[in-house]
């Protein structure tokens, strides 16, 4: 396999807790609900046996289509609003990520000039499934939600639309991001995998080719439960594909290289459960977008 080693570099995303303005920390959490989310659905309609072979009932569970927005305290006031989407795994829940992952604290501090949604999934429970996010254009509608509840807000004005789409995730949240790859009916611009790597390449694989501008970024370890294998495979077919990508080590990342390099898998010695806070790996990711314009 013919690869480069380069270097990793940290970022920082900031998740917002509740629903009230967070003024104090610089930036807004405001707490919404949409028919769009992925649950309910009635692939979980009678509960679950997860991937903990735990029966998980619907009620708390599969039940909830909350929504996040953070919002920095200094949006542009643009017709177009770029928006950052992303997804919680395992044994997690839209609250819970923001706090531990520090979210919305890496999101203010990488000065982006766009919002921060958290969307609800298979809350608290070992399942990746996606839900309604499988229908084709159901993510256009949570978008065309959250757009509607900024102007709601005032936060945007009442002709704006949806700018680039950024879509960043932690295990198994992959599986939500590959769904409205497939299927979301809304150009995504940017994905940003952090060891969630375990399936749906052609997927993946489809988006990257589709255009030589997306940007694709997959954080991985080696103890992730087969992303290091998922990512070893992928690599393999963007090479029999000639379609160019960069490996490197974490301890070597650098800004520029995040810049430079539109296919970048970064390989970290770490924990499976640290490599998105601990340091901030998603603000240095949100940084240095491609697409996504900071204030700094």
């Amino acid at each position: 396999m013919n690869y480069r080693w380069i270097a990793v570099i940290v970022l920082s995303f900031c998740p917002a807790i509740v629903v009230l303005a967070q003024k104090d920390q610089g930036y807004q959490v405001l707490r919404m609900t949409s028919a769009f989310t992925s649950f309910p659905d009635t692939g979980r309609a009678k509960g679950w046996l997860d991937g903990d072979s735990i029966f998980r009932p619907v009620a708390g569970h599969y039940d909830d289509s909350s929504v996040l927005l953070v919002v920095p305290p200094r949006l542009k006031r643009d017709r177009k609003v770029d928006l950052i989407f992303w997804f919680h795994g395992w044994h997690n829940n839209i609250d819970t990520a923001l706090q531990f992952y520090g979210l919305a604290r890496q999101f203010a501090a990488a000065n982006c000039d766009a919002v921060l949604v958290l969307a609800e999934a298979a809350k608290n429970a070992a399942d990746s499934y996606g839900g309604k996010l499988r229908r084709s254009g159901d993510f256009a509608g949570l978008v065309k939600d959250v757009m509607e509840e900024l102007k709601q807000y005032g936060i945007v004005p009442g002709d704006a639309v949806a700018g680039h789409v950024v879509l960043g995730g932690h295990s198994g949240g992959f599986s939500a991001m590959a769904d409205i790859l497939a299927n979301g009916g809304v150009p995504v611009d940017e994905v940003y995998l952090f060891d969630a790597l375990y399936g749906r390449l052609p997927v993946f694989l489809d988006w990257i080719k589709e255009d030589k501008r997306h940007h694709f970024v997959h954080w991985y370890t080696d103890h992730g439960g087969g992303t290091d294998v998922m990512s070893d495979t992928l690599m393999q077919q963007l090479e029999a594909q000639h379609i160019d990508y960069v490996l490197t080590g974490e301890a070597l990342l650098n800004a520029g290289q995040i810049r430079a390099n539109k296919v970048l898998f970064v390989h970290s010695m770490r924990e499976h459960n640290v490599i998105i806070n601990d340091p901030d790996d998603f603000r240095l990711l949100l940084e240095n977008s491609s697409v996504i314009l900071g204030k700094r």
